[in-house]
C-alpha cells in the first residue's frame, strides 16, 4: 500500500468513469512492472478503499484557512506541499497513517572513516524517526564488525550488509544509487511500502515522521533554500548528462536525503545510475557527483513532496528564523581527515 494522495470514486459510476478508475489501476500496474514487481490479487480493491481516514470522535485543532505560516512558502507551482513546522499536525496525522500497517525501508552507507558517524545516526533515529512505525534500516559497510549495538525500538529492524571498501568518497557517493536500485528491484517490493536514503554523518534531533511520505520526495538543501537559482551549484557542462542551462530550476535539492514509494525511487536510482555511467564513459564527473543528478532528474521529474531544511540542516550552519525546529542535520567534521577511505 502507497500512501500517495486521496482519490474519491463515486459509487454512480457511468462508464466514463470506469475507465478512468481503470486506467489509474493499469498505471499502478504500469509502475510496479518497471523494476519486475505485480500488485498482489485484490490490491486494486485496496487502491479503491483506500483513503485518508480520520476515526470517529478522535479530537485535534481545528485548521484554518486564514492563520498560518506566513514566513515560509508552503507550496509549490506544481502544487505539491513544502512541509514546515507549523503547516501539519502530528496527531492528527499519524492517526491517520497508523490504520495502514507501513513499513518504511531505510538504506544507511557507512565506509571506511564513516562508520564512527553510525552510532549517533541510529540512536538519535530510535529517538525521533518514524516513532511508532514499521522500519527497516539496510546498513551498507566495508566493515559490519564496526557497527555499534543499538537497540531498536518495537518493529524497527537492522539489517547489515557488506560492500566493497572504495578509497574516493566520490565513488562511494556515486555508487550509492546502482545498490538502491538492485535493493528496491530484488528485495524490497514485499518488505516495504516507502523507503527513504540518508547520510550517516548525520544525527536526528526532532519529529521525522509520516508527514515526510509521499509519492517522490526532495529535501530543500540548507544552503540553497533562499538563494536564487543562478546561484545553484547544478551542473553547467552541455558534456554531462546532469547538465542544467541557465535560466532553469526549481529548487536545489540534496543527496544526503530523499525518498518516496518503491516505484517512484526505483525510477530515480535507475535513471540516475544509467546518467552516471553515461558520463563515467565519456571520462566526465559531474561537479556534485550523484547530487548533480538528482537535482537533474527533479527538475524534469518534479517531487510529489518537499521536505524543508528542517529535514536536512547542517551543524555549521548559522540560525535562521525560518526554520522553527532541527529534525537532522549534518554534523561538524573535518571532511579532509573523514574523507579519504584509507
Amino acid at each position: 500500500m502507497v500512501l500517495s494522495g486521496l482519490i474519491y470514486i463515486s459509487t454512480n459510476q457511468n462508464s466514463c468513469k470506469q475507465q478512468m478508475i481503470e486506467q489509474v489501476f493499469r498505471k499502478s500496474e504500469e509502475k510496479l512492472e518497471d523494476f519486475g514487481l505485480r500488485s498482489s490479487p485484490g490490491s486494486e480493491e485496496k487502491l479503491e478503499d483506500f483513503g485518508l481516514r480520520s476515526s470517529p470522535g478522535f479530537l485535534y485543532n481545528q485548521p484554518s484557512t486564514l492563520v498560518g505560516r506566513t514566513d515560509v512558502v508552503s507550496m509549490t507551482p506544481w502544487l505539491a506541499p513544502i512541509i514546515w513546522e507549523g503547516t501539519f499536525d502530528p496527531t492528527l496525522i499519524d492517526s491517520i497513517y497508523k490504520q495502514h500497517n507501513l513499513t518504511i525501508a531505510t538504506t544507511v552507507f557507512a565506509l571506511g572513516k564513516y562508520t564512527r558517524f553510525l552510532k549517533d545516526f541510529l540512536e538519535s533515529a530510535e529517538e525521533h524517526y518514524f516513532v511508532g512505525f514499521r522500519v527497516h534500516y539496510y546498513l551498507f559497510t566495508d566493515q559490519p564488525e564496526a557497527v555499534p549495538e543499538v537497540k531498536m525500538g518495537e518493529n524497527h529492524h537492522l539489517t547489515v550488509r557488506r560492500v566493497p571498501s572504495l578509497d574516493r568518497w566520490q565513488d562511494i557517493s556515486m555508487g550509492r544509487m546502482e545498490i538502491l536500485e538492485k535493493l528496491i528491484k530484488n528485495e524490497l517490493a514485499n518488505e516495504a511500502d516507502y523507503i527513504f536514503c540518508l547520510d550517516v554523518d548525520a544525527k536526528f534531533y526532532g519529529r521525522w515522521g509520516v508527514e515526510s511520505l509521499g509519492r517522490l520526495v526532495g529535501v530543500i538543501h540548507p544552503w540553497f533554500f533562499d538563494y536564487p537559482r543562478d546561484q545553484f551549484s547544478y551542473e553547467r557542462r552541455p558534456e554531462s548528462q546532469a547538465f542544467i542551462p541557465a535560466g532553469e530550476g526549481d529548487y536545489y535539492y540534496t543527496a544526503a536525503a530523499f525518498g518516496g514509494s518503491l516505484a517512484d525511487v526505483h525510477h530515480l536510482t535507475k535513471t540516475c545510475w544509467e546518467q552516471l555511467n553515461i558520463d563515467i564513459a565519456n571520462s566526465i564527473e559531474a561537479i556534485w557527483h550523484e547530487e548533480s543528478h538528482l537535482n537533474k532528474y527533479f527538475l524534469y521529474t518534479k517531487p510529489s513532496k518537499l521536505l524543508s531544511p528542517e529535514y536536512l540542516w547542517r551543524d555549521i550552519n548559522a540560525a535562521v528564523g525560518q526554520v522553527k525546529i532541527i529534525r537532522f542535520s549534518h554534523v561538524a567534521k573535518n571532511n579532509a581527515e573523514v574523507r579519504p577511505n584509507v
